[in-house]
């Protein structure tokens, strides 16, 4: 298999029905990389009408059958990481050694749904009045619509549509417009993997609002999974209502990273780099906000501050380069507006803190102390390479500050005492937290926030549940 993906081909093979194209460009320079089909309001239609036919047969395909299938496609993204990664670093900018780790966790959730897909149950058990027993069925949803995001376009994509296939269900992915080439080439490799033909459709658009909207409108399409940002997911929910859409939301973060005074700094700060800087801070569960003890703030600022300006910065297709590119313009300019924001605030630049003089859509790792609370950093989601240190005086002022936000995704907690940071972890109002470490996301793990960071679980024992409704039957016998 060659490194390298060749996009005229892979465009090739991608010909739905299209009203022009748009046009996919190279964060790491601003150029074109290629013109991706546009596709239709029929051609939307006709994905759900050739879903809907496949539906039947592919929903009673042995569940041994769905898990071969999806073993196989395990076996293919593994065998093809390094076109895959490759890809994922020219349309997004992420740098090789995060394109190279996200294939092998995106292909993961091939292999743990492949597993789940032989382990969907019912149950059986005695009413309680004795009159008949209960008996409990799981069936496959339906046509599902998955809307995933461009900052993991490849893990985002298979921790959907793994568990859709394993349920049974039909998939309609719409990418995100900044990075469909991911998308186009995991429906070649699940062809090749054995799904049959109508079973999933990739459907390219850079007007997202008019393809769903018409997704949506269709009887046939009876579930909605979407990973974006929370006025979207509520947007969707409010569209979803009028059928009630089964839906899944996984939306926005506004982690917090808590380092108590007795934390191991070293580990602390090993840990934050991974929370903070994986795919340059362009992800939902990076830690967002540092709250640290005053007693250690200092130190702590200092030791980050120093890993983060040794990181080499460049295109992520380069061997070398440990932060890439923004995925696009806005992102790189919303980075400029919220740090200048907070400095003028009275924040403290340690490192970074304004654009990089190069072309495409670069910024600085930046580390900033003195944040205030009311702060845009403090307060919302921040896409990017950007750690705000706002100082706590003990655990109740942190935890009430990490709680006070609407988001409740993902948080980490560092302290030497173990009994101290679970007590600490429970009451972080968050569906995932990283006690004493910065990587949390794990195919077999329920993956999913509270509060308005989302409705409903991907990945884990649970993952599977969201393609599947329940039928009960009363037997008497």
């Amino acid at each position: 298999m060659p490194d390298v993906v060749d996009v005229d081909l892979l465009l090739k093979g991608y010909t739905p029905e299209a009203d022009g194209t748009f046009t996919v460009l190279d964060p790491s320079t601003g150029e074109p990389i290629a013109e991706v089909p546009r596709v239709t309001g029929a051609a939307v239609d006709r994905a759900v009408e050739e879903a809907a036919r496949a539906l039947p047969a592919w929903a009673a395909t042995a569940p041994r059958r769905r898990a071969e299938i999806l073993h196989a496609a395990h076996e293919l993204m593994l065998a093809e990481l390094e076109p895959l990664a490759l890809l994922m670093s020219l349309e997004m900018g992420k740098t090789r050694a995060d394109a190279r780790a996200e294939v092998r966790y995106a292909a993961e959730f091939f292999r743990w749904f492949a597993e789940e897909a032989v382990r969907i149950g019912g149950e059986l058990r005695i009413a309680p009045s004795g009159a008949n027993r209960i008996l409990t069925v799981h069936r496959p949803v339906g046509v599902a619509l998955l809307l995933t995001p461009w900052n993991f376009p490849a893990a985002m994509a298979t921790r959907k549509l793994a568990p859709a296939l394993a349920a049974g269900c039909t998939a309609l992915l719409k990418p995100a417009e900044d990075t469909p080439l991911t998308a186009i080439h995991l429906a070649d490799l699940l062809a090749r993997a054995g799904v049959p033909e109508g079973v999933v459709h990739v459907l390219t658009t850079d007007r997202p609002g008019e393809l769903v909207e018409r997704a949506l409108a269709d009887s046939r399409v009876r579930k909605l999974s979407f990973t974006g940002s929370t006025p979207i997911g509520r947007a969707l929910l409010h569209q979803t209502a009028d059928r009630i859409v089964n839906t899944s939301l996984e939306l926005g973060g506004n982690a917090p990273f808590l380092v108590l005074e007795d934390a191991d700094l070293d580990a602390a700060v090993e840990g934050a780099m991974f929370a903070k800087m994986r795919n340059g801070g362009q992800a939902c569960t990076a830690a967002n906000r540092f709250l640290v003890h005053p007693a250690v703030a200092d130190e702590f600022a200092a030791l980050l501050s120093a890993r983060m300006a040794a990181l080499t910065v460049g295109p992520g297709t380069d061997e070398a380069t440990q932060l890439g590119p923004m995925v696009n313009a806005r992102r790189q300019a919303d980075l400029i507006a919220r740090v200048d924001a907070a400095v003028s605030g009275g924040a403290r630049v340690h490192t970074g803190g304004s654009a990089l003089e190069r072309p495409g859509f670069y910024y600085p790792a930046t580390v900033l102390s003195r944040v205030d609370r009311g702060s845009v950093l403090s307060v919302e989601e921040t896409f990017g390479p950007v750690a705000p240190i706002v100082e706590v005086a003990d655990d109740d002022d942190a935890v009430a500050l990490a709680n006070s936000t609407e988001y409740g995704l993902a948080a980490y907690v560092y302290s030497a005492d173990l009994g101290r940071a679970l007590s600490v972890a429970e009451r972080l109002q968050s569906g995932m937290v990283g006690v004493n470490r910065g990587a949390i996301s794990d195919p077999a793990a329920p993956f999913g926030g509270l509060k308005q960071s989302g409705l409903g679980r991907e990945g884990g024992f649970e993952g599977v549940h969201e393609y599947l409704e329940v039928s009960y039957l009363a037997v008497d016998w």
